[in-house]
């Protein structure tokens, strides 16, 4: 990866941590199904005003929009909710530590799912630590605690990050319907806000809530604007100059910008379990993504890298 890549990489990172800040924000005061409709309305409005000042026209084939409504529901209306109810029970910081478990379930998915993404060694072994790391989350919570709001909230954290895994394998079709990356992004905010608002409007009935102070309204408009609109078009964008493997180390810093914000703005404190049991999830990506036993076995066998053996040159850097 380029040093802007890495800077895009942390920029990311910001953007999709800050989204938990924000909903942890706006959901004291907003209604989940309110927020999240508000959320993918707005984002769905800057995308395609970005997209006509590009020149890019909307999808007009009807296996293109059916497409879309299937993401736009299983990877921004219904994840989206999930989350934004489960932070109504959780510290923000515990609800971006459950959302690091993505990439588990996508190794998983893909596995049963495609004849051409099996479960390798290294992938099952990073799996099986990652999964570990989500028990010793919620395991107490459920056992102890009979069933409470919070362990269902964390719960509805982990199925909004099943939703996303399996999202990400149906995305792969996009392609072959001839859609940009930006028909993508505001096509999915489009189809989420035409499931999300009928359904606040009926059970939330917005116009009979107190107005949100200025910081819940600021809140939605970041949560929008930024984590969600911009964050889809620097996704993307690494995605085409990096790739999926360098893309999804964005899931180990999301949680750690998130954690940081919510000690240092919302006065969120997380249990030392909660620490480690990230800890697992973080050394499960690490082997699934195949850097770290990587550079342990190259280290060992050869010290030096610049012996010419390109083999063993880190991911993303090539040999001259």
């Amino acid at each position: 990866m380029t040093l802007r890549e890495w800077g895009l990489l942390a920029l990311l990172s910001l953007l999709w941590g800050g989204s938990f800040f924000f909903v942890g924000v706006a959901v004291r005061e907003i209604p989940p199904l309110t927020l999240v409709a508000l959320r993918v309305g707005l984002a769905a409005a800057l995308l395609w005003a970005c997209a006509l000042l590009i020149g890019v026209s909307p999808p007009r084939s009807m296996r293109a929009v059916a497409a879309l409504a299937i993401l736009g529901f299983g990877n921004s209306a219904l994840p989206f909710a999930l989350i934004a109810w489960g932070q109504t029970h959780l510290p923000s910081g515990l609800a971006s530590i459950l959302n690091a478990a993505t990439p588990l379930f996508t190794v998983l998915a893909a596995h049963v799912l495609t004849e051409e993404e099996k479960l390798s060694r290294l992938k099952l072994l990073g799996t099986l630590a990652g999964m570990a790391g989500v028990a010793w989350l919620i395991g107490p919570d459920l056992l102890l605690g009979g069933g409470t709001m919070r362990g269902w909230a964390e719960l509805a954290v982990l199925a909004a990050a099943l939703c996303y895994a399996l999202s990400a394998i149906y995305a792969r079709r996009m392609r072959s319907l001839g859609l940009k990356p930006i028909d993508v992004a505001a096509g999915q905010a489009t189809s989420a806000t035409l499931f999300l608002a009928p359904l606040a409007l009926v059970i939330d009935k917005p116009w009979t809530l107190p107005m949100p102070s200025g910081p819940a309204v600021a809140s939605v408009v970041a949560i929008a604007a930024f984590s969600t609109a911009l964050a889809f078009i620097v996704y993307f964008r690494i995605l085409a100059g990096a790739g999926a493997t360098n893309v999804l180390l964005v899931t180990l810093l999301v949680p750690v910008t998130s954690v940081l914000l919510g000690a240092s703005l919302l006065d969120e404190r997380l249990l030392t379990r909660q620490f480690l049991g990230f800890a697992l999830i973080a050394i499960g990506l690490a082997f699934m993504d195949g850097r770290l036993p990587r550079a342990l076995i190259g280290g060992r066998h050869n010290p030096n890298p610049a012996s010419g053996d390109s083999s063993r040159l880190p991911i993303g850097q090539k040999s001259r």
